[in-house]
């Protein structure tokens, strides 16, 4: 991957929180912004980069995710709603409104109608397309969650919590059993540092956490879930920043957004840094990998940027 962008987007006024490649569509790229906007990119188009633009939140948009299901895409924000949206003709197709402001969504990977979803209230939902209704509940204090995420077999749930008291981090992490809706783990993480990011790797029974200490964490994604505690990945900074991370396709390399607007690409198995892309003035918050071409990334910016690197 060269150092350079490739393609630089810009029509969100605030900043995107997230980002992501479809799938099925692959050269299609979906952001959502402060704005209370869900922008559709065709980054390679000559003439119209941005394909449709969504405005069916009233709040900011906090995540976006591209279903596997037809041309469409799932999003959720401060609007205490998830919304199925059809990119193709511009129109909401399900709605699924919740009691609680919400931050990250993350679709089941492989069953295509379920979806989690996780809000300011602590309570993580799984729900179900077909019926439109939250089958299961996950919740375990108050905290607002920060991200969801399904370990590599999807029997299992990793949620990351914003722990507001005092160097309290017994439920920053927790891991769920799906079928018993249970918490599996206690303490996982003991550090005194809150997670906005949580991924797992795509081939090894293991799960990063994106840690407010400036570095990323590795965990075991079996029982009992421990913390490698001679790994971590830091070079970066994340500065209260919601930064998020993404392992690239092959598993080799984990690819972090950075406060002081750099991207940082780390050897997963060594951990040292490989390299480092300065991208933005401001900070760089997701990091998208294209889910085609290894060497295409997408990042956005607190600033409201949008990029694609080669």
């Amino acid at each position: 991957m060269s150092q350079r962008v490739s393609i630089a987007l810009s029509s969100h006024s605030r900043a995107v929180n997230a980002i992501h490649w479809s799938p099925n569509h692959a050269h299609l790229l979906a952001s959502a912004g402060m704005d209370h906007s869900i922008c559709i990119w065709n980054p390679w188009s000559s003439d119209q980069k941005i394909a449709r633009k969504l405005n069916v939140h009233s709040a900011a948009v906090k995540d976006v995710k591209w279903s596997l299901q037809g041309l469409s895409v799932l999003s959720c924000g401060f609007d205490c709603s998830s919304r199925l949206v059809d990119v193709e003709k511009g129109v909401e197709i399900q709605v699924f409104k919740e009691d609680q402001m919400l931050g990250a969504v993350k679709f089941h990977e492989e069953n295509f109608n379920l979806f989690l979803s996780g809000g300011s209230q602590g309570r993580i939902r799984l729900w179900d397309i077909r019926n439109g209704k939250a089958v299961h509940e996950f919740a375990r204090g108050h905290d607002p969650i920060l991200d969801v995420e399904f370990t590599r077999n999807c029997r299992q749930i990793i949620s990351s919590s914003d722990i507001s008291r005092s160097n309290v981090s017994e439920n920053s992490i927790v891991v769920w059993d799906v079928s018993r809706q249970v918490p599996l783990s206690n303490q996982v993480y003991v550090e005194a540092y809150t997670c906005p990011c949580v991924r797992s790797h795509p081939s090894d029974s293991v799960f990063v956490a994106q840690s407010n200490g400036d570095y990323i964490a590795l965990f075991s994604s079996s029982p009992p879930f421990k913390l490698n505690k001679y790994k971590r990945y830091q070079s970066h900074g994340v500065s209260g920043f919601p930064i998020k991370c993404n392992f690239s396709l092959d598993g080799e390399s984990l690819i972090s957004g950075s406060s002081d607007g750099s991207i940082y690409f780390y050897n997963y198995k060594s951990s040292e840094l490989v390299r480092k892309i300065k991208a933005y003035e401001q900070a760089s918050v997701d990091i998208a990998v294209h889910p085609i071409l290894p060497n295409v990334i997408a990042s956005c910016s607190w600033n409201g940027e949008v990029s694609v690197f080669e």
